[in-house]
């Protein structure tokens, strides 16, 4: 098969293309002929090192993947072949990853793809869609008529928060850098949508939130938060959910942060057991069919231009070059 992958850690051309051996699943996984998949923050950070995790060279990254099930291995029980599916959590303790033509997988982490929705929405939506549902319901308890707010509000994560949010009866704020954009959140349902370059963006957030004393849901997407504006933005008992950052060391406000009785959360998608992704997986794919979840593409590649899109994933991720809005798909 055509795979993308790498040798050894470091810079996006570092990344080579060319043949593999066809993976043969092994118990209790399905042969994936992958139609679609993309590219994620965390894939960066693996690619580079930045990120440790047990890898086996010549080593496929990628998390996410959708296509259709074309092989089973012993045991595997959960689905025939034929059909679609989509999944994420690939690349990870062990397992292989995603850019390549073909994926062995577990069965645990896959999950049936909705009849109208396309591989390369499917493969978008993986991740983003899961840690959004994670963030907003497991960890935050969100619950109708609260306002959520989210930073980067056509990032990967941001537009899922957006628009799983307002599917859960939320009130939504979001930021974003561009007029484009704020049409963009608009569109998704976003009640305000605040351009962060404007300086006076916190009074905004204050008018919108008056009479609920602030926000209940602080979903933060950024790397380095600002923990002190951000508590004197919340409402009492809010709750502060944070899941980027990983070199972050921000000071840390204790006192307006207990005063407020506030509650900080902070998890990695990855934590989350096999049913408690299932069980996001068939809410994002309610969603999807009832028309209020539509995973956004920002730009795609094919297959053998991984390290060209890993670049541009970089540049926005790591540069904050602003010139992605949703998620990079490779097409093999």
């Amino acid at each position: 098969m055509r795979a993308a992958y790498i040798q050894q850690t470091g810079a996006p051309s570092v990344i080579q293309f060319g043949e593999l051996p066809t993976p043969i699943p092994a118990a209790g996984e399905v042969l994936v002929k992958i139609g679609a998949a993309a590219v994620n923050p965390i894939d960066v950070y693996i690619r580079s090192g930045a990120i440790t995790v047990p890898m086996q060279f010549p080593y496929i990254p990628g998390c996410d993947l959708a296509g259709t099930v074309v092989g089973l291995g012993p045991h595997a029980s959960r689905f025939k072949v034929g059909d679609r599916v989509w999944g994420s959590n690939q690349s990870l303790a062990g397992r292989r990853g995603t850019l390549a033509e073909f994926a062995a997988v577990g069965e645990q982490w896959l999950y049936p793809t909705p009849s109208t929705q396309s591989d390369q929405e499917a493969a978008a939506g993986a991740l983003v869609g899961i840690t959004a549902h994670l963030g907003l319901h497991l960890h935050a308890g969100l619950k109708a008529g609260e306002v959520v707010f989210v930073n980067g509000g056509t990032g990967g994560v941001g537009s899922a928060v957006v628009q799983l949010a307002k599917a859960a009866g939320a009130k939504v704020i979001a930021t974003v850098g561009s007029a484009a954009k704020q049409e963009l959140c608009r569109n998704w349902g976003a009640d305000l949508v605040v351009n962060y370059r404007d300086q006076n963006m916190d009074a905004q957030i204050q008018a919108f939130t008056k009479e609920h004393g602030g926000v209940h849901v602080w979903f933060e997407t950024q790397r380095e938060p600002t923990l002190d504006r951000t508590v004197g933005l919340m409402t009492p008992r809010g709750r502060l959910i944070l899941m980027a950052g990983r070199t972050a060391r921000p000071e840390f406000p204790v006192g307006p942060f207990y005063v407020k009785d506030l509650r900080l959360c902070g998890f990695a998608m990855f934590n989350a057991s096999p049913a408690e992704q299932r069980e996001c997986a068939s809410g994002l794919n309610t969603l999807f069919e009832q028309g209020r979840w539509k995973p956004q593409i920002g730009k795609t590649f094919p297959l053998s231009e991984a390290a060209t899109a890993h670049a541009f994933q970089e540049q926005n991720t790591l540069d904050k070059q602003g010139t992605l809005s949703g998620k990079i798909v490779l097409l093999p």
